[in-house]
Formats: C-alpha cells, sequence, structure tokens
C-alpha cells in the first residue's frame, strides 16, 4: 500500500461513496482515501439502487484515487476493479487466483463478482473531472458479502442469487485485514491501469468472463432489449455481442447483462 492513501475509518454514514463525492465536488481532495463505514444506512448500488447489507455480514467501502487520464480514458476501469478485488480476496484467503477460479469465482460484466453464478460483490464507480487540466477522481465503492448469503438473498428481491466469502472458504479473513489487503491491490492495479489503460488487462478479464459464449440479454438505459452471444470484451471493455451477421459492442452504462432464458 502507498504511504499518501489515507484510511478512515467511521461507525456510520449515509453512503461512503457520497461523503467522498462531497469532498472532491468541494476540491477537498488532494491524496487517496479510502473510507470504510461499520453500517452505511443509504448506500447504493448500479442506476440509484439501494445496496442493502447487515453491517455484521458485509464489507462496504469506498476509495477516492485520482487519475491522470481524463474520464473519456477511464473506460474499462470497473472491469479492472474486478481483477484488483479478486487479487486482493486470493490475497486476504491466503489462496491462488488458479483455486478461486476453480472454486467458481467468475466476473459478470461491468462491475459484479459472481461466486457459482451468485452474487459476491457489487461495484460502484462515480466522480469525474472538474474542470480541463485537474486529476479525475473516481469513487470507487465496492460491497462484498462476507457471510449469510441466504440472508442477503431476502434483501435482493427479482430472484437474485446471493453468495459469501465464507463459501470460499472456512475461516474468512478478518474484515480489516481484507480491506486492506482490497486497498492494497486497488492501488496497485489502478496505478497501472493509470498509465497503460484497460488493453494489457484485456485477456486476464475474459478468463475470468462469467457469460463468455452464452446467449445473453441487454436491457435498460431506456433502449428495447439487445440479445446476442456474448464474446468477451474489446480493448476498451466493452462486452463484444455476436449476432447474425455481425459483433456489436455494447459500452458500460446502465445496462442489465443476465442469461436468456
Amino acid at each position: 500500500m502507498t504511504a499518501n492513501c489515507i484510511l478512515e475509518r467511521i461507525t456510520e454514514t449515509k453512503s461512503t461513496n457520497d461523503d467522498l463525492l462531497v469532498r472532491w465536488r468541494a476540491g477537498q481532495l488532494i491524496d487517496p482515501i479510502a473510507r470504510i463505514a461499520h453500517k452505511q444506512t443509504a448506500g447504493k448500488g448500479r442506476a440509484g439502487r439501494s445496496w442493502l447489507a447487515n453491517p455484521e455480514d458485509s464489507l462496504c467501502f469506498s476509495l477516492a484515487f485520482p487519475f491522470k487520464r481524463t474520464p473519456a480514458e477511464l473506460s474499462g476501469l470497473s472491469l479492472l476493479v474486478g481483477l484488483a478485488v479478486i487479487s486482493g480476496i486470493a490475497q486476504a484467503c491466503d489462496l491462488n487466483e488458479s483455486k478461486l477460479h476453480e472454486l467458481g469465482l467468475r466476473l459478470k460484466w461491468p462491475n459484479d463478482l459472481l461466486l457459482n453464478g451468485c452474487k459476491l460483490a457489487g461495484i460502484l464507480i462515480e466522480g469525474g473531472q472538474a474542470k480541463a487540466g485537474d486529476a479525475t477522481w473516481m469513487i470507487i465503492g465496492i460491497g462484498i458479502n462476507l457471510r449469510n448469503a441466504e440472508a442477503i438473498e431476502a434483501n435482493l428481491g427479482n430472484g437474485l442469487k446471493a453468495s459469501s466469502i465464507q463459501q470460499i472458504t472456512n475461516s474468512p479473513p478478518d474484515v480489516e485485514y481484507l480491506w486492506l489487503k482490497l486497498i492494497a491491490s486497488l492501488e496497485h492495479h489502478l496505478a497501472e491501469f493509470d498509465q497503460h489503460g484497460f488493453k494489457p488487462c484485456m485477456g486476464s478479464w475474459m478468463k475470468w468472463d462469467a457469460y463468455r459464449d452464452h446467449a445473453v440479454c441487454i436491457s435498460g438505459a431506456g433502449k428495447d432489449a439487445v440479445n446476442g452471444i456474448a464474446k468477451g470484451v474489446d480493448e476498451f471493455g466493452a462486452l463484444l455481442l455476436q449476432q447474425e451477421n455481425k459483433t456489436i459492442a455494447i459500452h458500460a452504462g446502465d445496462v442489465s447483462l443476465r442469461i436468456q432464458s
């Protein structure tokens, strides 16, 4: 972990992402900040959805990180964060990544981690660039299920299934230890991304792709649903969807990806 990452631990807040966004908008961010709350009363998922989690059963935190790249040059960031989270989990659980793959850990485009098809973790990225020439500050929110997947599942609704770290190892790591390993992994991966972009990680991400070669449906963003065969991602992190006579690229946004029923 770099020496200039500020660590903040608090008992309760509405949303660690919102806390850091307020500081970014006020021009108060200087060094990277990782902020963890035992309890978030208004935690957020994507598209303004709430993130409901029992404080004892989950790890929820946010990291504010400055990039030299412009917002337009950050395509693929959420996919890169997924790889960083896998690396952090592997280190914290003292397992190699190939073992996690064998146990069924996968990445769902563009920002979820699945364990045997059930949601293990979610990623929410917000932020931007105040004005040209400034650093681009991105607030990366991560929520990971630690235990009691059944109780978490009851809060998800819509027939969604949940999983937990407890299903990876019978001795889940200490929350503080897991948090620190995740931050160290994120800082390393984000610094590499700032230099080289997503392209060097493209092959690695596709090894973890939960839906590759599956018939999928993309919906949301106020547009008609799009169907096709998922064929991984391109160098910018866009989902490649094979249709009858063409392959199209779907760029991350407020979209929902699911296996065709």
